[in-house]
């Protein structure tokens, strides 16, 4: 049984498959490609999560202005309406 210190996050085995030569590449600049992929990939996943919050905050900015627009002006179908 192993024990993992309380700050660890536990580890896990993962199956990639990369090109040999970029394996070969890699290894000439890092001694450790689990530590290295680890830390590529942290930094790619949060990049993904910031744009996916811009993105969000974006929407929602845009729904602000266009429901102000309507609050102000009403919508262009209301002169339409049947009912």
């Amino acid at each position: 049984m192993s024990i993992h210190p309380v700050n660890t996050p536990r580890k896990r085995p993962v199956n990639l498959t990369l090109s040999e030569d970029v394996v070969a590449s890699a290894r000439r600049y890092s001694a450790n490609l689990s530590a290295t992929v680890e830390a590529l990939l942290t930094e790619y996943a949060q990049r993904q999560q910031d744009a996916a919050a811009q993105r969000l905050q974006h929407a929602r900015r845009c729904a602000g202005e266009w429901n102000a627009v309507h609050a102000a002006v009403g919508s262009f179908a209301d002169e339409h309406s049947t009912l």
